[in-house]
């Protein structure tokens, strides 16, 4: 009701101002003596005037802009409305008039309409800044804010923090390393310096907050940045990447805290779009683990590329359930034109007969494979687990798609596979010598990824580093040198389709995972993204490594070579010599020795057929005397 109001008052306006417009330049004209002439033509036509540009205010959404927020975009709108209405009105006095009024009252009434259309719309906002009480009276506990990036984003996020002034912030300037924005204004804020400054402005300037406004910086030049800022004791906050705003759009509501993956992420990859559309879309596509973190975020992507219906199977509902709201919600609910046809399936990859009956019944064309069982200090206290759902179910879900012919079958594997030094790194392994031995017999495309710990994954550490941090501390980290390879699940996920778009049978794609990061350095940057002091607020406890645990990864076996492919962050390991007939037997072997429960005699063949499955304390000791890790 408010809105139907503010518009016919505006509406109302309007037509009162195209009135004064016309006669006010009569009157001019005339030096307030109005020819009778004249006169007579002005109220003979100025009912047409006034439909005719209210129509064509109308056509330029005047009365929808939200004009508590009206800046030069909506001047010009303005600007352009105003013209249009004239040329309009014009052309029909020009047509219809016996006798035509002085050409100076059309430019004169042109220029009233736009002091009086643009001018009432203008006031509306300076009146509710006044009206707010805040407007000349600071509030004594505000928020001093330093804003980094005199581009365009930080432009439009100066003027959406002095917009809204419900927030209390006051923002006190801008940095920039463009040397040539140093002195000028920006929506009224000084550009006071560079980034290499911050501290110094920091402090001068009692800032409270960083917001970092450059949603086109690299990683690392995010990176520089953050760190830049972290010297300080400002809380940091950050815009969202580029590919994030639409229409250059910047709201408040974008604003959010600096994330590890800023830190640790790459940029964005590049996609061939089109070979991953050739085998996704229109066909039926299944993930297994589809309830997990790599599992789900295949789901959405895969989702974007307009399968021909999508399967999510796993043995866990709850994120099933969850998974399958969030992507109904997107694609079938708010009218997408590309509806999804979605099938959630409660099953387990161990149960054979029952995934045949899935199988058969869906008829998917391509699997993504990723369920596993994933902890690795927990396999290491449950092999027989490790073996039933890793080796076990993968053997099933490879032998059914040979079987049934399926188009392709991707592996979704870990660098622990590569010289393993616990159960779930071995029976990974071994997984990838199931998708080698079938890719030998099977005219399915078999292949297998490789790639190391997923930033915010279930099994990463870094939701354990924050939820040890929410409750106070101290922050558990195994060894001060052990390093992990990081990317991000959406990365790991895109360069997984990718991958299947270049299979061509028995490949291990190894995806480029950038360098390696110590878990020590990433705990304590967790500690201060969260407003602490690593061991002053929060301690960092060292509690030794864990069974099975390596201090490195490793992304490749020294066998298997490396081979760049046409994608520069995907390289492939060359396919080993493995029976199909040999794999088989030795699957059957595990499966039964799994069955008896007993841990020493399950790892003992583990070791016998996973080759390169030793002890993690002679690696670990090799690696901390031979490799530099400072």
């Amino acid at each position: 009701m408010q809105k139907k109001i503010r518009m016919l008052l505006l509406l109302t306006i309007d037509v009162l101002t195209i009135i004064m417009a016309y006669y006010g330049a009569l009157w001019l004209r005339f030096d307030g003596v109005i020819e009778a002439q004249y006169y007579e033509l002005f109220v003979k036509y100025i009912p047409a005037l006034i439909i005719i540009k209210i129509v064509i205010f109308m056509v330029f959404r005047l009365y929808r802009s939200l004009w508590e927020y009206a800046s030069i975009e909506e001047m010009m709108n303005i600007c352009i409305a105003v013209f249009a209405a004239n040329t309009a009105a014009v052309t029909y006095l020009v047509l219809m008039q016996e006798s035509h009024l002085p050409r100076s009252v059309y430019v004169m009434a042109g220029v009233f309409d736009l002091i009086f259309v643009g001018g009432v719309r203008f006031v509306y906002r300076a009146l509710r800044r006044f009206r707010n009480k805040n407007f000349l009276i600071r509030r004594p506990k505000s928020q001093n804010v330093l804003v980094v990036g005199a581009g365009d984003a930080g432009a439009l996020i100066v003027k959406e923090l002095k917009t809204h002034l419900e927030l209390n912030y006051n923002v006190v300037g801008i940095i920039d390393d463009d040397l040539s924005k140093k002195g000028h204004r920006l929506n009224g804020t000084p550009v006071l310096g560079c980034i290499k400054g911050i501290e110094e402005m920091v402090e001068r300037y009692d800032v409270d907050e960083i917001i970092i406004a450059i949603p086109s910086a690299t990683r690392e030049e995010t990176k520089f940045i953050v760190n830049r800022c972290k010297a300080t004791d400002a809380k940091i906050k950050i815009l969202p990447g580029v590919y994030e705003l639409i229409d250059g759009k910047v709201t408040v509501n974008q604003i959010r805290e600096v994330n590890i993956e800023d830190l640790l992420g790459r940029d964005a990859i590049r996609l061939d779009t089109t070979a991953i559309e050739a085998y996704i879309k229109g066909k039926r596509i299944m993930v297994t683990g589809g309830g997990g973190s790599i599992g789900s975020e295949l789901c959405r992507q895969i989702a974007r590329f307009n399968p021909e219906e999508l399967f999510i199977v796993d043995i866990y509902e709850n994120n099933v359930y969850e998974l399958q709201n969030e992507l109904n919600a997107i694609y079938n609910i708010f009218g997408f034109e590309e509806k999804l046809k979605l099938r959630a399936i409660i099953a387990s990859v161990r149960d054979k007969k029952r995934m045949k009956r899935v199988l058969e019944e869906m008829a998917p064309d391509v699997i993504f494979h990723a369920a596993a069982h994933k902890h690795v200090p927990l396999m290491e206290d449950n092999p027989y687990e490790a073996v039933k759902n890793n080796i076990v179910g993968t053997f099933n879900m490879a032998s059914l798609a040979h079987e049934l012919g399926l188009e392709k079958f991707v592996l979704i594997s870990t660098d622990k596979a590569v010289n393993p030094t616990n159960v779930m790194g071995a029976t990974k392994r071994f997984c990838e010598m199931i998708v080698q031995a079938h890719a030998k017999v099977s005219e399915t495309e078999f292949v297998a990824v490789r790639f190391g710990n997923v930033l915010g994954s279930n099994g990463s550490v870094i939701p354990l580093f924050k939820k040890q941090i929410e409750n106070g501390g101290p922050v558990t980290v195994t060894h001060r040198e052990i390093i992990r390879y990081f990317m991000t699940i959406p990365e790991a996920a895109q360069l997984v389709l990718q991958a299947g778009a270049m299979a061509k049978g028995g490949e291990i794609f190894i995806l480029d995972m950038g360098d390696p990061v110590r878990i020590y350095d990433l705990a304590a940057d967790l500690i201060r993204l969260s407003g602490f002091i690593p061991d002053e607020d929060i301690k960092i406890l060292i509690t030794g490594l864990r069974p099975g645990e390596k201090l490195y990864e490793e992304l490749l076996m020294e066998e298997e070579g490396l081979k760049k492919t046409l994608h520069e962050k995907i390289h492939t390991g060359k396919p080993l010599d493995i029976e199909y007939e040999d794999i088989v037997n030795k699957v059957d072997i595990l499966s039964k020795t799994a069955d008896l429960e007993e841990s020493d005699l399950l790892i003992s063949e583990l070791k016998r057929f996973v080759p390169t499955y030793r002890d993690n304390k002679e690696l670990n000791k090799s690696f901390l005397e031979t490799e530099d890790v400072s």
